[in-house]
């Protein structure tokens, strides 16, 4: 089953990745993609390690952010492509029953991934965020609600998650596009009570 809240690690001036995780996860959350950039394999595998052993204790879906073949040996509940990322088909090759999600900018990668094989697209940005580089043009509302038009015209129903800068209050008018669900980091990483946070976004997901 692929949750309808997804959350992103990030590390700022509280958090560490792994203390991000701790904390997430004792607040509730249910799936987390550990995102570690600009490392080497041997550090993210290392961290990635310890991030299975506290998501296995507070039964969470663990996500690796690109590195299928750490997911693979960490036994990690799935991975993430970005776009310059490996394609799904390849990446399924390595993890045959991992769950495996891509990021998505327009009609053309949905359709594509959903080709490949993927089990859930990341949709976005949403709008700009500072916590990726070489950032893919703005969706706003009105990018979900075409590509959710078009994906219902070509019979498409995969899982679609919004992502990229995305606060509590834009929820709302994002779920009636028809998505799935949304990815958050910084509104979550940040907030000053995390576990009420979580609730109260689970809550507004749900109406």
């Amino acid at each position: 089953m692929i949750e309808k809240l997804h959350f992103i690690t990030q590390e700022n001036e509280i958090y560490t990745h792994l203390r991000c995780i701790n904390a997430a996860c004792e607040a509730g959350i249910k799936w987390v993609q550990l995102r570690i950039k600009d490392k080497t394999d041997e550090e993210i595998l290392e961290q990635a390690i310890q991030a299975r052993e506290i998501c296995d204790q507070h039964k969470v879906k663990l996500i690796m952010n690109d590195h299928p073949d750490i997911a693979r040996k960490i036994g990690a509940d799935g991975v993430h492509l970005g776009k310059e990322d490996m394609p799904v088909d390849e990446a399924r090759k390595i993890g045959s029953k991992m769950i495996i999600g891509a990021t998505a900018n327009t009609i053309e990668d949905v359709v594509g991934h959903v080709k490949n094989g993927a089990d859930y697209i990341g949709l976005g940005p949403f709008r700009f965020t500072g916590t990726k580089k070489n950032l893919s043009p703005i969706l706003g509302i009105e990018g979900y609600q075409k590509i959710m038009s078009d994906c219902a015209k070509k019979g498409i129903d995969i899982p679609i998650i919004a992502i990229g800068g995305i606060t509590t209050e834009d929820i709302p008018k994002l779920m009636e596009t028809g998505i799935h669900g949304i990815a958050m980091s910084g509104a979550i990483a940040n907030s000053a009570d995390m576990h009420n946070e979580i609730k109260r976004i689970n809550e507004i997901i749900a109406r």
